[in-house]
């Protein structure tokens, strides 16, 4: 199913069915140009997804009434699509979106890179985790051994709710050699049995990225591993799950990605899995 054709009827409906003016077809064709190189169109089960999510955050600066001029050419495109195309298409973040007033900057990638090149395995691990599957700091410190199981993690967020997040190769090579090297018998990360609290471990980060000039904390590395993801192409609703939100789920909060498709697209967009 080609976007371009679809919308290329949708204006030729709008002029030689419906008779709208010039202008106003104009305006519908504005909108719908400005949001095609940012949406995300597939079929998943017969249906055929038209999530607007990165195109909302695109205009989340513009007034009220021009975003509400915006989507309301969008739901007139996918009202057309189902009503003259006879398209089972669903529209994804069409509602009102919560963007916070304000996100840390994310660390850039090359740094972290550099970082990871020269730090000892347990700070190179500790990194990689955060980096590498978006944790809170709460939910790295109480991760236990047999929470890692092949290729999957369990990992315990906020409101007691669990999450099966896929571990990349290069990473769950690195746990298996850390591991190995310091024996913990609980937790990933522990001293004398006891976990490694969210203060012991914020420390050994913020003491690593300051030798190397960088003032960077555990929530930034979350939220460069969203930004990263995001920038490689990743689909927002993907990564709000890998990151735990509840925020994007429409219908349940998942806690496993079991749909291969997912998978394949997380494994080549994260910088890590380039290594």
């Amino acid at each position: 199913m080609n976007l371009d054709e679809l919308i290329d009827d949708f204006l030729y409906y709008l002029d030689a069915i419906r008779g709208y003016s010039l202008l106003s077809i104009q305006t519908y064709e504005i909108a719908l140009l400005q949001a095609r190189d940012r949406v995300e169109f597939y079929e998943e089960d017969g249906v055929w997804i038209l999530d607007i999510s990165k195109f909302r955050y695109d205009i989340v600066e513009n007034s009220k009434k021009t975003i509400a001029k915006k989507l309301s050419a969008i739901r007139s495109f996918v009202k057309y699509c189902q009503n003259q195309k006879n398209l089972d298409i669903k529209l994804i973040s069409a509602d009102s979106i919560k963007v916070p007033q304000s996100l840390p900057k994310p660390v850039e990638q090359k740094y972290i890179e550099e970082i990871l090149d020269e730090c000892n395995l347990e700070d190179k691990l500790i990194i990689s985790m955060l980096y590498g599957l978006g944790l809170r700091i709460s939910e790295l410190s109480s991760i236990k051994l047999e929470d890692i199981k092949d290729g999957w993690i369990s990992i315990h967020g906020k409101g007691n709710k669990t999450r099966e997040l896929p571990i990349l190769p290069t990473l769950r090579s690195m746990i298996d050699n850390y591991i190995q090297t310091y024996t913990p018998k609980k937790y990933l990360f522990e001293k004398s049995n006891t976990p490694l609290n969210q203060a012991q471990l914020r420390y050994k980060i913020t003491k690593v990225f300051k030798k190397h000039g960088i003032k960077a904390t555990p929530h930034q590395l979350r939220h460069s591993f969203a930004s990263h993801l995001l920038n490689s192409g990743a689909r927002i609703s993907d990564v709000s799950e890998l990151l735990g939100h509840a925020t994007m789920a429409t219908t349940q909060v998942y806690t496993k990605l079991e749909d291969k498709k997912k998978l394949s697209e997380y494994l080549k967009a994260h910088p890590l899995a380039k290594g």
